[in-house]
C-alpha cells in the first residue's frame, strides 16, 4: 500500500519521485527483502549492496551530474530514503549517512579539487562515506570535542577518538571534525577529509545495538595521525560552523528515516490486520483495532507533510533549521508510537522474529536520538520560535 493514497501527499510528488519510488520498491524486493533478518543478526549489510545503490543512483543523489551524481533535490532524496527504509531502516540509515553527512559536507564547503577526488566515487557507491563528530564524553556537548589537530609544517597531526559513526569501519573516507582552538568556541574546530589506509587512523569497537543492527557504528580512533592541510576542509576554525548546517539538512534525513519506519511498521500491521481472524473475522473490524489503524496513518501523513516541507524549502535555499528538527521531533517519535501500536496490533507474535514489526520496534528508537536527541530538536525548535 502507498501511505499516500488517499491523501494530499500525492498530489505535491513529482513525476521524478514516482519513478524513484517505483525503482527503490523493486530494487528492494529483490535485493534486501529476503536478507534483512539475517542482516540484522549478523550486524552487516554487505557492501555490494551500497554499490548497486550507487549504479541505481541512489548514493549520490544531491551530487550534481558535473561531478558523477544524479543533481537531484531533498525531494527526491526523502523519496529514496522512505522507500529504502519501508523495507530495512539500516539500509535507510546507512545510505543516508553516507549522503547527507560525508557526501554533503565534501559538496558544500569542499575545493574544487576536492569535490573531484572524492564525489564521483562517493556517487558512484564504489566508495562508502563516513561523518564524525561525536565522541565519548561529547555527544550533544560538540563544541568541548576531545580529539585535537594540530598544525605541524604544512600538515596536521591528529589524536583522539570519534564513537557512534555509521559507516566508520567500511566506509573508504571520513569527513571528521577536531578541536583546533579552545574547547566551547564555536570558531574552535576544523574539519578534514581522511581515506581508509592513512597512517594513524584505524576503525574501533563495533556497537553491539539494540536496533539499526545492519547498519555498522564503530569508533574512529586516530594516533599521530598525520595529514597534508590539502585535507582540510574550508577554513581553519569554520568545522563547528560547518557542521550545524550539514545536520540541518541530515534532520530531514532522519525525518525521512522515520517515516520510512513508520510506514514499514504500519503496512505490516495494516496487513497482518485484515488477514488475522478472531471471533470469526478480521481484527481489522474491531473499532479497537480500527482506531489504533487510523491514528498511525494521521501521525504518519503528518510527519510525511513536515518532512516534504523541509524539503522543499532545502531545495529552495530558504532556512531549515526550525522545519528540519521540528520534522526529525514529530517524525521520529511518531515511528516509536507508530512501531510500539504495530506490535500491538501483532499481539504475541509481534514479539517474534519471524515477524517483521520486532525489528522495526527495536530499529524506530535510533530515530529520536541519532543526529540529536528529540530534547535537543525541543531546544532548537524553543529557541527558534522564541526569537
Amino acid at each position: 500500500m502507498d501511505i499516500a493514497k488517499p491523501g494530499f501527499i500525492e498530489n505535491e510528488r513529482t513525476e521524478t519521485c514516482r519513478l524513484i519510488q517505483e525503482s527503490i520498491r523493486d530494487f528492494a524486493a529483490v535485493r534486501i527483502r529476503p536478507h534483512v533478518r539475517q542482516w540484522d543478526e549478523d550486524q552487516q549489510i554487505p557492501i555490494d549492496l551500497f554499490r548497486s545503490l550507487g549504479e541505481l543512483g541512489v548514493m549520490g543523489m544531491l551530487v550534481p551530474e558535473e561531478y558523477g551524481g544524479a543533481g537531484l533535490g531533498y525531494r527526491e532524496y526523502v523519496t529514496a530514503i522512505i522507500e529504502l527504509s519501508k523495507t530495512d531502516p539500516s539500509a535507510g540509515l546507512s545510505m543516508a549517512a553516507h549522503n547527507s553527512l560525508c557526501t554533503n559536507h565534501i559538496l558544500k564547503f569542499g575545493n574544487d579539487e576536492q569535490k573531484r577526488t572524492y564525489l564521483p566515487q562517493l556517487a558512484s557507491g564504489e566508495w562508502l562515506g563516513a561523518w564524525g563528530l561525536t565522541e565519548p564524553n561529547t555527544g550533544s556537548d560538540a563544541g568541548n570535542m576531545a580529539t585535537v589537530a594540530v598544525r605541524d609544517h604544512d600538515g596536521w597531526i591528529i589524536n583522539g577518538s570519534k564513537n557512534f559513526i555509521t559507516n566508520g569501519k567500511s566506509g573508504d573516507v571520513a569527513v571528521v571534525i577536531t578541536r583546533t582552538g579552545e574547547p566551547g568556541d564555536k570558531h574552535g574546530a576544523t574539519a578534514f577529509i581522511i581515506e581508509k589506509g592513512t597512517a594513524g587512523f584505524s576503525a574501533g569497537r563495533k556497537e553491539d545495538k539494540l536496533g539499526m543492527r545492519g547498519s555498522e557504528t564503530v569508533e574512529l580512533l586516530f594516533q599521530d595521525c598525520r595529514i597534508s592541510d590539502a585535507q582540510r576542509l574550508g577554513e581553519v576554525g569554520e568545522g563547528f560552523v560547518q557542521s550545524l548546517k550539514i545536520l540541518d539538512g541530515g534532520r530531514i534525513s532522519i525525518a525521512a528515516l522515520s517515516v520510512g519506519t513508520a510506514l514499514g511498521a504500519y503496512e505490516a500491521a495494516l496487513s497482518y490486520s485484515k488477514e488475522r481472524k478472531q471471533f470469526g473475522k478480521a481484527i481489522c473490524d474491531f473499532q479497537a483495532i480500527a482506531f489504533k489503524l487510523a491514528d498511525m496513518y494521521t501521525d504518519i501523513q503528518a510527519a510525511s507533510l513536515l518532512t516534504y516541507h523541509a524539503a522543499d524549502l532545502k531545495d529552495a535555499g530558504q532556512s531549515v533549521t526550525l522545519a528540519s528538527s521540528t520534522a526529525k521531533y514529530h517524525a521520529s517519535e511518531t515511528a516509536v508510537k507508530v512501531a510500539n501500536e504495530a506490535v500491538q496490533i501483532f499481539g504475541g507474535y509481534g514479539f517474534v522474529k519471524d515477524y517483521p514489526v520486532e525489528k522495526f520496534y527495536r530499529d524506530a528508537k535510533l530515530c529520536t536520538i541519532g543526529e540529536g536527541t528529540s530534547e535537543i530538536q525541543k531546544m532548537v525548535i524553543s529557541k527558534e520560535i522564541l526569537k
